[in-house]
C-alpha cells in the first residue's frame, strides 16, 4: 500500500459491513488489545524504541498529545495510552485537539472518532484556515507553522512541557527528500526539538520509526474513518488526484517518487532514511553548523584540520552535540544492511 493510496477509508466509525472489522460495545478495548497483540510488531514496538532511542520521555514529563484528526494522530494517542500503562516511570498526558477552522460535519468526526477509542480529548479553537485560506506561496508551510505556535502555546497554558506530533518514517524520508530536490539542502526532520519561541517546550515525534502503510492497515482493518488535512488546498489536491490531474503538492510528488524507485529497488526508503545518520563532513563541499557556514577549503590540506577533529564542532547545534532547535524549513509542518525493520526485529 503506498502512501498516496493512504486517504480516507474504512467503514464509519468502525461499524460492521467488511470481513475482520471489530464491532462491539467496547470496540476501544478491541483496539487496544490489537495493538498489543497484532499490531505490536508493526506499531508499538516502533513507537517505543523511537522513545528510547531518541530520549523523547523522561520521568514527570506532561506531554500534550496534538491531534488533528486524521489517522497518524489518533492511532499516537492509542500508543501513547499503551505506552504508559506498559512504561518504567510515570508522565502525564493531555490529548489536545486544534480547531483551525473545521467545518461542523469534520469536527464532528473528531469528537465521534475520540469518544469510539476511548481518547478524552480538550478542544481550543483557532482561525487558522481563514488566515492562510488567501496565501498563494506555500501555504501548507505557514500552516503548519502557525498551528505549531498555538499547539505550544496551549500545551504550556495547561502545564505540559512537551507537544508530540504524529510525523512518521514516510514523513521523515519525505521531508529529507524534498530538501534536496525542491530546497537545495540536506537536512531531515528530527525526532525532537527544543523551542525557541516558548522556553522549557519541547516538540517529539514518537512515530518517526513507522511505516505509513502499517497505520494504514491498522485504520482499514478495523473499519475506521478519519480526517485528512480538511482545508482548501488539500480538497483541492484530492479532486485533482481523482481527475487524472498532476498532484500540486510537491510532498505527494515526492511520495509517488519514493513508490516508483521502491519498485527496483526495496533499500530505496531505508537507505533515505540512513543517510543522514551517516553523513561524512570530509565529503562534503560545506555545511552549516551553529548558525555558520563552512566550507572544505577551510581545511583542505591541513594536517588535523579536518572537521571531524575539529573541537568546536562538540558544542555547536543539531547532529554536532546540542539540542537542535525550531527555525528549520520543515513544511510538515539506511543502508541495506540494517533497514529500519531489522533494527526494531533485533531490539524487541
Amino acid at each position: 500500500m503506498s502512501g498516496a493510496d493512504c486517504g480516507m477509508a474504512g467503514a464509519p466509525n468502525g461499524a460492521a459491513g467488511a470481513a475482520g472489522v471489530l464491532t462491539g460495545p467496547d470496540f476501544a478495548g478491541q483496539i487496544e488489545t490489537g495493538i498489543r497483540k497484532k499490531y505490536h510488531d508493526s506499531l508499538f514496538s516502533p513507537f517505543a524504541i523511537a522513545c528510547r532511542d531518541y530520549e523523547l520521555l523522561s520521568p514527570g514529563d506532561r506531554v500534550a498529545v496534538c491531534i488533528s484528526g486524521g489517522k497518524d494522530s489518533m492511532l499516537m494517542a492509542k500508543l501513547f495510552q499503551e505506552l504508559r500503562r506498559h512504561h518504567k516511570f510515570d508522565f502525564d498526558l493531555t490529548f489536545l485537539v486544534m480547531d483551525p477552522g473545521y467545518s461542523a460535519a469534520n469536527r464532528a468526526q473528531i469528537e465521534k472518532n475520540a469518544a469510539l477509542l476511548d481518547v478524552p480529548v480538550q478542544i481550543f479553537e483557532s482561525e487558522i484556515f481563514d488566515a492562510v485560506d488567501t496565501v498563494v506561496k506555500n501555504p501548507c508551510y505557514l500552516c503548519a507553522r502557525m498551528r505549531r505556535g498555538h499547539l505550544y502555546a496551549k500545551a504550556k497554558e495547561l502545564g505540559c512541557n512537551k507537544i508530540a506530533l504524529g510525523h512518521h518514517y514516510d514523513d521523515v524520508i519525505e521531508t529529507i527528500l524534498m530538501g534536496m530536490l525542491y530546497g537545495g539542502q540536506v537536512q531531515t526532520m528530527m525526532p525532537k526539538i527544543v523551542s525557541t519561541n516558548f522556553p522549557g517546550m519541547e516538540l517529539i515525534r514518537p512515530m518517526y520509526y513507522i511505516r505509513e502503510a502499517d497505520i494504514c492497515r491498522w485504520r482499514d482493518d478495523n473499519g475506521l474513518v478519519f480526517l485528512q488535512c480538511a482545508c482548501h488546498f488539500t480538497e483541492a489536491n484530492a479532486s485533482a488526484l481523482e481527475n487524472g490531474e498532476p498532484a500540486p503538492s510537491k510532498r505527494q510528488e515526492v511520495k509517488h517518487l519514493i513508490a516508483e524507485l521502491s519498485k527496483t529497488n526495496p533499500h530505496v526508503a531505508a537507505n533515505i532514511f540512513r543517510s543522514v545518520e551517516n553523513v561524512n563532513l570530509s565529503t562534503v563541499i560545506a555545511y552549516k553548523a551553529g548558525g555558520q557556514k563552512h566550507h572544505f577549503l577551510e581545511w583542505y590540506g591541513r594536517e588535523g584540520a579536518a572537521p571531524a577533529g575539529r573541537e568546536p564542532e562538540k558544542a555547536e547545534g543539531g547532529a554536532f552535540g546540542a539540542a537542535p532547535v525550531e527555525g528549520g524549513t520543515d513544511a510538515r509542518d539506511g543502508s541495506a544492511e540494517e533497514t529500519k525493520e531489522s533494527k526494531v526485529k533485533s531490539e524487541k
